[in-house]
Order: C-alpha cells, then sequence, then structure tokens
C-alpha cells in the first residue's frame, strides 16, 4: 500500500523586528503594568551620581530649547568617575529607546554633567554646549517618559520588571510612565522641565523629588575633550576583529566611494566603500573597507552611487553596525575621478568574525543560496536565505537532542544562514503602508522556502535588527528581478507512489463551516483580522468556543477553494484530516460532523460525482464529554469507490493524557469486495502544541530544544500505543498506521516513543522533503507511521509541499491586506 502525505498551511514563527533608526520614531508597546524601580544607589545624603533635569521637547513646535536632554548631579565633596556608565531612554509606555549610550569623563564635585540625547530641532534657543551628544540621538517624548542611570550598558528591556536590575544607578519616571520610584514625576512640555530639587535630594521618590519648571541646563563635567576631525581610513574605523569601533565617539573624517543610498523607505543613509577596493583579494584583511553613514545630515547633498565623499562624523555604533553620524555640513560631495569599488566575490562568511570583517562591503557571493523562510516577506520584505541548495533544518527533526549529529546541524544552521531585505525599514502591516505595492512577491514570483535564490547583482552585507543581512543597493520596490530571482517550486500533485490504494494526511488549518459572521448571528462574540479597508477576513477570537476560521461567507468560499482544489489533487483513496471544526462545540449546532459534511459535499460538488464520502462520528454515548472536547477534531474521508469503512469509528476516551489534546480516532479500511481481515487500521492524531498560553506541567518544558509541553507529547504517544494495539486487536487486522500531526519532529522523544513500539516513520521516497517550517527551519511535524505488517504493503511515499513553503500573504487569511492581491 503506497502512503502520501499531503500536508498543510502551518504558520511560522512570527519573527519580531526592531524599531528602525530613532529618526523613524520610537517602538511603542503595550500590556506593560506598573512597578516600582528599585532603591536607587544615591541616597538623600546626596553621597551619589543623580539625574537632575530631564527634557524632551527639544525642537518641537513652541519648544524653549532646541535639543532634548539629560542633566546629572554630583551631589559630593568629590568627582564622580562617568566611565563604565550609560544613560539610557525608553517611552512612557516602554517603548525601546535605542540602546544606552556610554558616558565617559567625570562629574566634578557639585556640578552637573549634560547629555543632549536629541538632534538640534528647528525650534528653541540652541542648548548650552554639551559635556556629551548621545549618537545615535535618542527621540524622548516631551512629557518625559523614562529615563535611566545604568552601571553599565545592558538595555532596560522589561519595564515592568526592575526589582531585579541591580545595575540602575538613579531612574526617573515621569507622567503616566509605566515604571518610576515610588510615584511618577510630574510631566514636562514645551517651555518646563522636570527638576530634583536644587540639593540633590533622592528620596526614591520621583514625584516627590521631582517638579515643573523652565529648564536650565548646566554644562560642567570634566569630560573627553573632542579630539580633531582627524583622517582615516574606513577600515581604521571599522578595526580590525571587532564587532565595536576603536574610534567609537570620535569625529574622524574618512572618503570614500557610494556603493550603496537609500533616500527613501526609512534608511535615511548610504553606503561608502575605500576606492579601489573589493574584487577577489581583500586588502585589509580582519576589517571592513565599508561604513553605513546615517541621517538627515548624510542625505543632505543627494549622494548617489558612483560618487566620491568626504564625510566628517562621529563613530557610532547602532544595534551592533558600526557607522558614521554627520552633523550639517558633514558630507561633502569630491570633484576626483574616484578609483572603482568592485565587488568582492567570494563564499559568503560562515563566521562572525568573517562577516564583521566584511560588515557594509559590497559583495558578489559566489554561493548557491536556497530560500529557508519567507514568514516576514509581507511584513518586512526580508527573505530568509541559507546557503547550499537545502533550507536550514530544525535539529530535533535529524537527530535527538544532546547528539554529535544535532550539534553538528546546529553549526551548520548558524554557518548558512543571511537574511534577504529590500533596502527599507518598512512595516508593511501598519495601516499607513498597506497601500504600498510588496516587493518581492507576486502571483507569479511566489518566493518559496526551497527555492533556489539566485543574485543577479551585488549587495551589502549589513546588520540590524540582530541578523546579518544582503541589502540590494538601492530600495527595492517591485519583484526585483534586477536583484535577485528565484525558482518556481510550486508542483500540480504529489509524486507518483505506485500500489493499488493510497493514504493520505492533511491538515486543514481550521477549516471552520461555521463563519464568524454566524457565530455571532447566534449569540456569541468575535474580533477579526481585517483587511486594508478593515473589512473582516478571519476570526481572531470568538467565544464561548467559537469558530476559528473564516469571518465571513466570501472568506469562507476561498479557504474552502483552496482545500477542496488541494485534496481533489491527491489522488488518495483514505485522507486523515486535522483541525476541522468539531461542529458540536458551537452555540446552536448538533451535528458533530456538520463541518466534515459540508467539505464533502464541496469536494463531490468539484469532482461532479460521488468521489468521496466521510466516515461518521461515534455515538455521543461514545465519545468523550463535550466539556472535554476541543473545537477542533480530526476525521476520516475516503473513496466509496475504491474503499469502505470496516464497522464504526472509535475515540480515545477517558484518558487523561489528552486533557489537552485532540484523541485519537481510528477506523478500519478494506478494498472495496475484500474481506475483513485484509483492512489496514487507520489512527488519526493531534497532539498537544509546542505552544500554549497555558503553562505547561512541571519537567514538560525542560527540554527547550523540543517546545513546550514535550512531556505531554511524549505520554500521549504512550496512550497512543495502547489506544492503536487494542483497537487492532478488537477488529483483528494486523496492518495499523498512525497518521497526523504530532506536534514532534522526526527525532524527538514523542516519536521515540512510537519507534520504540514497533512503528516505523514511513519516509518520503524525495530526500528532504519536510512538512513545517518555522522560524526558518524546516522539518515534519505532520508523519504517517505504520508497523511492521503495514510497512511490508507500502510501495512508495511522498510528502506533497504545497502550503508550509508558501509565504502567508497567499493565504485566504491575507486576503486583500495590501495593494498587491496575492490571493
Amino acid at each position: 500500500m503506497p502512503v502520501r502525505s499531503a500536508l498543510s498551511p502551518r504558520p511560522h514563527a512570527r519573527l519580531r523586528r526592531a524599531a528602525a533608526p530613532l529618526a523613524a520614531g520610537a517602538l511603542a508597546v503595550s500590556g506593560l503594568t506598573v512597578a516600582v524601580a528599585p532603591a536607587a544607589v544615591a541616597n538623600p545624603a546626596g553621597t551619589g551620581l543623580v539625574i537632575s533635569e530631564v527634557y524632551g521637547a527639544g525642537g518641537n513646535n513652541g519648544a524653549v530649547l532646541n535639543a532634548d536632554f539629560i542633566e546629572l548631579y554630583n551631589p559630593t565633596g568629590a568627582a564622580i568617575d562617568l566611565n563604565g556608565l550609560s544613560v539610557h531612554y525608553r517611552s512612557a509606555g516602554g517603548g525601546s529607546g535605542g540602546s544606552p549610550y556610554a558616558l565617559s569623563g567625570s562629574v566634578p564635585a557639585d556640578s552637573h554633567f549634560l547629555v543632549q540625547m536629541g538632534s538640534a530641532g528647528a525650534n528653541g534657543a540652541a542648548l548650552p554646549t554639551p559635556d556629551a551628544t548621545a549618537l545615535p540621538a535618542f527621540s524622548m517624548a516631551a512629557a518625559g517618559g523614562q529615563v535611566y542611570l545604568l552601571n553599565g550598558t545592558t538595555a532596560v528591556t522589561d519595564t515592568g520588571d526592575l526589582a531585579g536590575r541591580s545595575d540602575i544607578v538613579d531612574m526617573v519616571g515621569l507622567a503616566t510612565a509605566s515604571s518610576y520610584e515610588t510615584a511618577p514625576g510630574p510631566g514636562a512640555g514645551t517651555t518646563q522641565s522636570a527638576q530634583r530639587s536644587a540639593t540633590g535630594a533622592d528620596t526614591d521618590n520621583n514625584a516627590a523629588d521631582f517638579s515643573l519648571a523652565a529648564p536650565t541646563p548646566t554644562a560642567g563635567g570634566d569630560g573627553p575633550p573632542p579630539p580633531p576631525p582627524s583622517d582615516v581610513t574606513i577600515a581604521e574605523i571599522q578595526g580590525t576583529d571587532a564587532a565595536v569601533s576603536p574610534l567609537l565617539g570620535q569625529t574622524v573624517t574618512t572618503r570614500g566611494v557610494v556603493t550603496a543610498a537609500y533616500p527613501t523607505g526609512g534608511f535615511n543613509g548610504f553606503v561608502m566603500q575605500t576606492e579601489g577596493t573589493g574584487g577577489g583579494t581583500d586588502d585589509t584583511p580582519g576589517a571592513s573597507d565599508a561604513i553605513y553613514v546615517f541621517g538627515s545630515a548624510s542625505m543632505a547633498v543627494g549622494p548617489e552611487i558612483g560618487d566620491l565623499v568626504e564625510v566628517t562624523a562621529q563613530v557610532a555604533e547602532f544595534g551592533g553596525l558600526t557607522e558614521l553620524v554627520p552633523a550639517s555640513g558633514g558630507v561633502v560631495k569630491l570633484t576626483d575621478t574616484p578609483e572603482p569599488v568592485t565587488p568582492l566575490a567570494a563564499a559568503y562568511p560562515t563566521t562572525e568574525a568573517d562577516r564583521e570583517a566584511h560588515e557594509s562591503e559590497l559583495l558578489a557571493p559566489t554561493d548557491a543560496f536556497t530560500v529557508t523562510n519567507n514568514y516576514t516577506t509581507n511584513q518586512y520584505a526580508e527573505v530568509w536565505l541559507a546557503t547550499g541548495d537545502t533550507p536550514l533544518w530544525q535539529p530535533t527533526d535529524i537527530a535527538p537532542v544532546g547528539t554529535p549529529e544535532y550539534d553538528a546541524v546546529v553549526a551548520d544552521n548558524d554557518a548558512r544562514k543571511v537574511v534577504l531585505d529590500d533596502g527599507a525599514s518598512i512595516n508593511f502591516f501598519s495601516s499607513s503602508n498597506q497601500s504600498i505595492p510588496l516587493p518581492w512577491l507576486s502571483l507569479a514570483n511566489t518566493v518559496r522556502v526551497g527555492a533556489t535564490a539566485t543574485l543577479q547583482a551585488p549587495v551589502i552585507l549589513d546588520f540590524r535588527n540582530g541578523a546579518w543581512k544582503f541589502q540590494p543597493t538601492q530600495q527595492v520596490t517591485d519583484e526585483g528581478a534586477d536583484v535577485v530571482t528565484f525558482s518556481d517550486t510550486r508542483t500540480p500533485a504529489p509524486e507518483p507512489v505506485g500500489g493499488d490504494l493510497t493514504l493520505a494526511t492533511f491538515n486543514v488549518l481550521n477549516y471552520f463551516n461555521t463563519t464568524g459572521e454566524d457565530f455571532v448571528a447566534a449569540g456569541g462574540t468575535c474580533t477579526y483580522y481585517t483587511d486594508r479597508f478593515g473589512d473582516p477576513v478571519a476570526n481572531r477570537s470568538c467565544t464561548p468556543d467559537g469558530p476559528r476560521g473564516a469571518a465571513q461567507a466570501e472568506d469562507l468560499q476561498r479557504q474552502q477553494d483552496k482545500i477542496v482544489a488541494a485534496i481533489s489533487s491527491l489522488g488518495a483513496d483514505v485522507v486523515s484530516l486535522e483541525e476541522i471544526e468539531n461542529s458540536v462545540k458551537l452555540l446552536g449546532e448538533t451535528d458533530r460532523d456538520d463541518a466534515l459534511s459540508a467539505l464533502v459535499d464541496a469536494l463531490n460538488a468539484a469532482a461532479g460525482s460521488t468521489r468521496w464520502a466521510f466516515v461518521p462520528s461515534p455515538d455521543a454515548a461514545d465519545l468523550p464529554d463535550l466539556a472535554d472536547q476541543d473545537v477542533i477534531r480530526t476525521a476520516f474521508i475516503y473513496d466509496p469507490s475504491t474503499v469502505e469503512p470496516v464497522g464504526g469509528s472509535r475515540v480515545l476516551v477517558g484518558d487523561a493524557d489528552f486533557s489537552n489534546a485532540r484523541e485519537p480516532l481510528a477506523q478500519v479500511f478494506k478494498a472495496v469486495g475484500g474481506l475483513d481481515a485484509d483492512g489496514f487500521a487507520v489512527v488519526v492524531n493531534h497532539f498537544k502544541s509546542k505552544g500554549d498560553s497555558d503553562p505547561p506541567a512541571t519537567g514538560d518544558n525542560a527540554n527547550g530544544e523540543q517546545g513546550a509541553f514535550n512531556g505531554d507529547r511524549t505520554r500521549q504517544a504512550a496512550s497512543l500505543v495502547e489506544f492503536a494495539d487494542a483497537f487492532a486487536a478488537d477488529r483483528g487486522v494486523a496492518k495499523v498506521f498512525l497518521t497526523g500531526d504530532f506536534n514532534a519532529y522526526t527525532q524527538e522523544d514523542p516519536m521515540q516513543v512510537l519507534y520504540d513500539a514497533g512503528y516505523t516513520k514511513v519516509a518520503s521516497d524525495q530526500a528532504g522533503d519536510a512538512s513545517y517550517s518555522f522560524a526558518g527551519l524546516s522539518g515534519s511535524l505532520d508523519h504517517v507511521l505504520a508497523n511492521d505488517a503495514a510497512l511490508a504493503t507500502v510501495t512508495g511515499a511522498d510528502v506533497w509541499e504545497i502550503n508550509a513553503n508558501e509565504a502567508v500573504a497567499f493565504e485566504y487569511s491575507r486576503y486583500n491586506y495590501n495593494a498587491t492581491l496575492l490571493y
């Protein structure tokens, strides 16, 4: 008997992307709870450095000063060293304000130290010459937000849990800030700053210690005098074998050829590289010959690719990327004819050190590349690539955790991954950007996981948002065929597998014939995911026990059309289904098989004949209590012209191991006209997922490499073995197949339980097939297993990769989400 695995749409990991450089604004974070900060090191006795004044309205309309600032005060009788300290800012709600700015120098006794935070704006008087200027500039809110003086440079990432932060020297939370000392201080504005009492008293109560008054910024620290601009090479700025520039914070003058320019799309900068570098050799081993130049001042002269420019700027680090941040007039176009930069033709660097050595350089990689992740392609226009001819692999799909083979996969993934970006920081999910057509994707350019990506032009090796990236030399706004082309890996049907009967398993990803609109009409409540015009498309949350699929009838039709087309192309005789509506759980429903029947009707309508039938549910008395059933279930459909059920179906009842999962469903099938004894049992499964809002039982997430609830899935596997073996014995059949969504990769603990019990995974005849893609790693959570008697009848198998490889933008649930219609 052949076995086909036709596997369905699965969600990938939602990869978060950090905010763009601060010129684009801070990223707001909601849902934080108010927390009281730990007592500051400074105290009422005046024995430590404190934050003495905060002004965040610099340059705003009506502002009295043109720049934001934080003022520090030393209330003691001796100088305080600033080296090792930093200042950090977050919005009132906790939104990121960028990386902490490292301080240097010292604050004399009874003196102030002025730190300019924001870039100088058009409104207000000039800020007095500060002791230090934060680069990149912090964009502070007028009311003040949350300001920290830190010992070290570890950013505050959770303003709701500061009690464990022993490195907070002092902090100020103002107005509606989500963290503060005891109580928040008053919100500042355009004409007033928040000021500590003149004595520097710190009672660890922001409300008591701060009041509003006209800003009085005062400098006077012994900061390092700004060195005169020095002529250096880009390689000297980047440094040898260094992630951070050895000239950090210094003002330098350098020159180079513009190799990439981003006047639009939010990057707001350009890349320059030393004349005559590149080609097949590296003139400065260990040090990059290119650098990113950021900010509005960098774009003032409109640099174009090929221009020779001279830049005078301060050296900065932003999110791991070394950059120059020039002031007004800091970029000058030169009239000399430059020696051209040639793309470095070499294999993609496999280590962090080698990548740092070529940061921002123009590359012409000699590798082959394969798409390994497209989950964020329709949000940030990112396409994750892997060198070589395979995607990155889920380690536990290859080998058990802790084995040398497992470690080898982890190392291989780290060596091969890189992200192709679009030269912009646009979030296409934002309502203000949904009218901008998506780059890369089109109905003809599908950019699937596993597709070959062939670079057609040189790229910049960039680092941002915590990942190494290939940036095009200018923003991509179309399919980008001049930058990269992708092979089309879609296939119209599974590969032939031979045999007389075929068995498949298919996850229909929340097929509910009850729409959200229907559910609301029956008395329930729903919230929705909407298209770019606000029309509901898919259900976000419906209560109580509501549908999870389509929001309205037209959305259900789009979802159903896709499922019907896929199942109709399988050529299968028996198909086990996962994630179909358990209709009896919904308001007003009495027929458990209502959605299953509707799907079969749609399949037969498409076939023009009675091509499909479904296996009815057991009687209610033979099912788990309704309260213990999930809103989704498993099911069987089959071709009545080739196979027939033997007896009724059976569900595992009364097993506590399945209290958080769908109970196994078993059925015996035989060829039409065959003997009952020649039948084969199929048990369809849907184990507990790897992630959930409920906490796993103690020990069930001890091995994080296998996801949450690994212990539950392992116990479910043991119960499944007992149920399947007992069912086969009761029905008098020798051949048993286990199918479905096990939520366990091939070499994880639950699968080992099944292997130890005598079941073998039926592997695809095509090497490298996978049913799932998560966080850029391919593997299989969906499986067909067979005992020895069943395995002896298998002639072939295929995983038909139809949906997990696709960008989520093609799903019915993303219909009309962008100006580019991709359904």
